[in-house]
């Protein structure tokens, strides 16, 4: 898992409340279980004026110019702005797959759903909280000036606006901890891949048939 310390990068806006895992990445491009490869159907039925299928050449598809992200101002953005309860719905872990291989890191509301914000930490994305009028005034500013950027560190617990205000936010200090390192559950296991080997050593004399191979 990529590790996540500072990010200085254009904001999206996302003016949408209630986005539910089946938006961020629909049913039909679930089948696979590698982390990669869900960047293109991200919002599918939203980006897309025709209907997405596995395996389809996004090159040959109907974008829709409407949608934020096919906006040229927000090409190349790694924060997304969001409104209440994004990522509310299903527990579906390509969610997060999907928006960290898009190309974004960090999203920035007022709510998420529980298991989504979980699953972000898993997968790389910072999913940050503030309060309603920060959000608010985020939105206004990232739509009324183009190449918006913020400033976010994760250290310090700050997002900083380009007019130099910084925003406090809250993180549990072991997902912080866990995300600053770039620790996923495999990560935290091997750090005591010398003890876990050692454990298996000592079984393996004391209790030799459970490795005896069955004939």
């Amino acid at each position: 898992m990529r590790k996540f310390t500072q990010l200085e990068a254009l904001v999206a806006p996302l003016d949408r409340a209630n986005v539910d895992t089946d938006a961020i990445i629909p049913k039909q491009f679930l089948k696979s279980i590698k982390k990669s490869g869900f960047g293109q159907n991200l919002f599918d039925e939203w980006r897309y004026l025709d209907h997405g299928e596995p395996g389809q050449d996004p090159a040959m598809r109907l974008p829709n110019p409407d949608f934020v992200l096919n906006q040229p101002r927000y090409r190349g953005a790694a924060i997304l702005l969001t409104r209440d309860n994004f990522g509310c719905g299903s527990s579906r872990e390509h969610a997060p797959w999907a928006l960290e291989d898009y190309g974004l890191r960090a999203l920035i509301g007022t709510s998420f759903g529980d298991i989504f914000y979980n699953n972000c930490f898993k997968n790389g994305l910072l999913p940050i909280r503030l309060a309603k009028v920060e959000v608010d005034a985020l939105f206004d500013q990232a739509l009324h000036a183009p190449g918006y950027k913020l400033r976010i560190n994760l250290e310090t617990q700050s997002v900083t606006r380009p007019d130099g205000k910084a925003l406090a936010f809250e993180v549990d200090a072991f997902r912080k901890f866990c995300l600053l390192n770039g620790y996923d559950d495999i990560g935290l296991t091997l750090r005591h891949a010398d003890k876990i080997r050692e454990f298996e050593a000592v079984r393996r004399i004391e209790q030799p048939w459970l490795f005896s191979e069955s004939k």
